[in-house]
């Protein structure tokens, strides 16, 4: 036996021993007599038993101290803790993963007819620049899809993802949704995206500020709520409604504490509440109106999951699992103002709205991101992680990237600047 072995085995039998005497002395006293054949003749038996007693002690302080803090977790309303420690200890990462779809209940997106993408000439032929293979591996990417002039240029897969894989959206989503709200008004679901909230859910018309919130608000970041965005600590709202059980009860629980249109700020509350919307305006659960109204006339490669809470409600601010060439067609549909093949499946006047940015923020639109400082102005869907759909109108080009990274640099206007770097390199490239 090596040293190296020789010590596993030992602290493992040591570890296995205190593990039986610890056992041994909850479940009765006298069952501890037995040691004095397991331990050293020149130890003192008596001492032994002092010091477990005392060990039992500690253990009974700390039990009952751990179940103390848990009970108050669980009574403060931040019982979803539990839920994400089992479902991360469970199936996989500790943290929000592109590859979570399996940890959640989810609703189906079905297609219909398959069409790939068509492979451009030069497919796969050109390598990327070393600035780009060094930022996507400093950033965990996992996949990079390039379009141009609607033919597939380049695609490239890392961590055991291939062309088939679901990556989870993430934010990207919100304006996938707002996508949707396009059909509801095009459909006669919604009026416009001037409707008062208080239409569909009359609550807030006895709301101080409420009662002016409309769509469009929802969608532009412009709600006023009583929500701090924020994902670093598991006790933040965002955490809470990661994880949580009831999405309507969060989201119908957040005031509106300000006039809304007046100020921007970014807060995952309202897409949630414009999901309840959407639901109540078209009596359809969002992933089935998302498979008839885009995944299906897309023509989209594979079938997607909409991630959902416990009621099946899907977290509208996020979790479209899809794959990167599938994304891909969502921002060729919007870079084309909603037309797909020769037919208008979106109304132009509303996808131009869609990407038109705010007065609030001129570099935010209908939860779309824009650029319009930069020589090549773009647009872009930007979620957690780094998951990107990027589109730049004057090159006729569409670049999907997905990652695993949150420390991403970003720009005065909280634009990730990889956003600006991949398009300058890749136009370089071709």
């Amino acid at each position: 036996m090596t040293t190296g072995n020789f010590s596993r085995h030992f602290v493992y039998s040591r570890l296995q021993t205190t593990s039986i005497i610890l056992y041994s002395i909850f479940k009765n006293e006298a069952a501890a007599q037995p040691l004095n054949h397991l331990l050293s003749s020149r130890i003192n038996y008596e001492i032994c038993i002092s010091h477990l007693s005392t060990m039992k002690k500690i253990l009974s302080v700390f039990i009952a101290t751990a179940s103390g803090i848990a009970a108050a977790i669980y009574l403060s309303g931040y019982g979803y803790i539990f839920k994400a420690a089992a479902l991360n200890l469970k199936k996989g990462p500790i943290a929000p993963s592109i590859d979570d779809e399996e940890k959640f209940p989810s609703r189906p997106v079905p297609n219909l007819y398959a069409e790939p993408w068509k492979k451009n000439t030069a497919y796969n032929t050109k390598f990327l620049p070393e600035n780009i293979l060094k930022e996507l591996k400093k950033t965990q990417a996992s996949s990079l899809v390039i379009i141009r002039d609607n033919e597939i240029f380049h695609e490239q897969y890392w961590k055991d993802h291939q062309p088939s894989s679901l990556m989870n959206s993430f934010s990207m989503a919100k304006g996938i949704l707002c996508l949707l709200v396009g059909c509801a008004i095009d459909d006669g679901y919604l009026k416009s995206e001037d409707q008062l909230l208080s239409t569909l859910f009359p609550s807030y018309k006895n709301s101080r500020y409420g009662q002016f919130l409309t769509i469009r608000h929802l969608m532009t970041m412009q709600a006023g709520l009583d929500w701090k965005e924020e994902y670093h600590h598991p006790f933040a709202e965002n955490s809470k409604q990661y994880f949580i059980e009831d999405l309507a009860e969060q989201a119908f629980g957040v005031e509106v504490k300000e006039m809304p249109g007046q100020t921007y700020k970014y807060q995952s509350a309202a897409p949630q509440l414009l999901g309840l919307a959407l639901r109540k305006a078209t009596g359809k659960d969002l992933a089935s109106y998302l498979s008839e109204k885009i995944w299906i006339p897309l023509g989209m490669e594979f079938p997607a999951k909409w991630s959902t809470d416990e009621k099946g409600i899907e977290k509208a601010f996020c979790c479209i699992h899809a794959t990167p060439r599938d994304f891909a067609k969502i921002g060729q549909l919007m870079m084309q103002n909603g037309k797909w093949k020769g037919k208008q499946l979106i109304s132009k006047k509303f996808c131009e709205k869609l990407l038109t940015p705010t007065k609030a923020n001129d570099a935010f639109c209908f939860s779309v991101w824009a650029d319009d400082e930069s020589e090549l102005k773009c647009r872009f869907l930007y979620g957690f992680l780094g998951q990107f759909i990027i589109m730049v109108p004057e090159k006729n080009i569409v670049i999907v990237k997905t990652g695993f990274y949150n420390r991403l640099d970003v720009d005065k206007k909280q634009r990730p600047v990889q956003v600006k770097m991949m398009i300058e390199e890749i136009i370089g490239m071709l």
